[in-house]
Formats: C-alpha cells, sequence, structure tokens
C-alpha cells in the first residue's frame, strides 16, 4: 500500500438530498450518506487498505465520512489534518437555493455554465479553477510529499476539490475534469510514482 492515494467524496449530505447548492455550508451527512460512507470503508477493508495519514476540509459531511472511514476500518487514531483549502467550491449566491429553482430564475443554460464551465464562477463565487488555485497548493505542499515518502493517504472531501486534485494527478485539462462525475462514498485509489503520476 506504499505511495498510495485514495480520495473519497463524502456521503449524501442533507443538502444533496434537497437538491441544493451547498458550497461552504456547513450540513450533516443523511443517513443514506452514512452507509455510502461505511460501504466505501468496506470496500477499503477488504482490499487490505491501512493508511498511516488523512485529509479533509474543514466541512463536517467530509470530515464525517472521514471518521466513518477510520471506524470501518478499525483504525481511528490515524493522524487527520483539516483545512479549508479542501472545501467544497463556494457557491456564491445559488447556496441554499434549489437547482430547479436557479434554473427558473437564471434560465438552464446559465445554470448549466455555472456548474460545468472550467473557469465561469457563479455570481459571488469560485469556479473550478478557482477551487483548483486554492486546493492544488495545498496538495503539493501537504498531502503529495506524504505520498511520495511511501505512506498510504486517504483525503475525504468534495466533489470539487477532489476533481481538482483528480486533473492534476491525471494531467487532464479544465474541460475534461468537468465532465468527470464523482460518486459519493465511493473510493477512488491510486498508486502514485515519484513524480506524482499514477501507475495504477
Amino acid at each position: 500500500m506504499a505511495n498510495t492515494l485514495v480520495l473519497v467524496r463524502h456521503g449524501e449530505s442533507e443538502w444533496n438530498r434537497l437538491n441544493l447548492f451547498t458550497g461552504w455550508k456547513d450540513v450533516t451527512l443523511t443517513e443514506k450518506g452514512i452507509e455510502e460512507a461505511k460501504a466505501g470503508a468496506r470496500e477499503l477493508k477488504d482490499a487490505g487498505f491501512r493508511f498511516d495519514i488523512a485529509f479533509t476540509s474543514a466541512l463536517s459531511r467530509a470530515q464525517d465520512t472521514l471518521d466513518l472511514i477510520l471506524d470501518v476500518l478499525g483504525t481511528p487514531n490515524v493522524p487527520i489534518f483539516r483545512d479549508q483549502a479542501l472545501n467544497e467550491r463556494d457557491y456564491g449566491d445559488l447556496t441554499g437555493l434549489n437547482k430547479d429553482d436557479a434554473r427558473k430564475r437564471w434560465g438552464a443554460e446559465q445554470v448549466h455554465v455555472w456548474r460545468r464551465s472550467y473557469d465561469v464562477p457563479p455570481p459571488g463565487g469560485e469556479s473550478l479553477k478557482d477551487t483548483a488555485a486554492r486546493t492544488l497548493p495545498y496538495y503539493k505542499a501537504k498531502i503529495l510529499p506524504e505520498v511520495l515518502a511511501g505512506k498510504s493517504v486517504l483525503v475525504a472531501a468534495h466533489g470539487n476539490s477532489l476533481r481538482s486534485i483528480i486533473m492534476e494527478i491525471e494531467g487532464l485539462c479544465g474541460e475534461e475534469i468537468v465532465r468527470r462525475e464523482l460518486e459519493t462514498g465511493k473510493p477512488i485509489i491510486y498508486e502514485l510514482d515519484d513524480k506524482g503520476r499514477p501507475v495504477g
């Protein structure tokens, strides 16, 4: 398991369930979200994973997902680092709005541009490019060095902060990464070489 990086998007949150733009709003996991995190953890346990260090965001849905995974693995004492650099993208004026209501207000095409373009932010919020601008320096300074030191590293975070990291690892462009869907609670496993590129 050396030089291993596992990324997990948090389980379903209350605002995911209600189809609301969440962003930096701190909301809890649903019962389904808790089960998704546990299911992902069981996959890792069955594959023999143990982690040396873990990272998560400043938001409780990601922190709770991480705690659930470590609990299922029977390794609750893994060192955990929490930082808002790994937070979900900030949806600005869209935060708290139902996605269908937002489409009625601004039009389906405009909302699609805000959600799925790489560099067009919603009003008062962040684009994926903006999210990457805070996520990737943290990844390169704090997370990647642990992987390159031969450790097995777990990151529990959010759809867009994880997309930023995946874009870096896989060498994708902005247009490619915005099409990548990340399932809630489902581990994404990388083995990295000494340059941080995936070998498995």
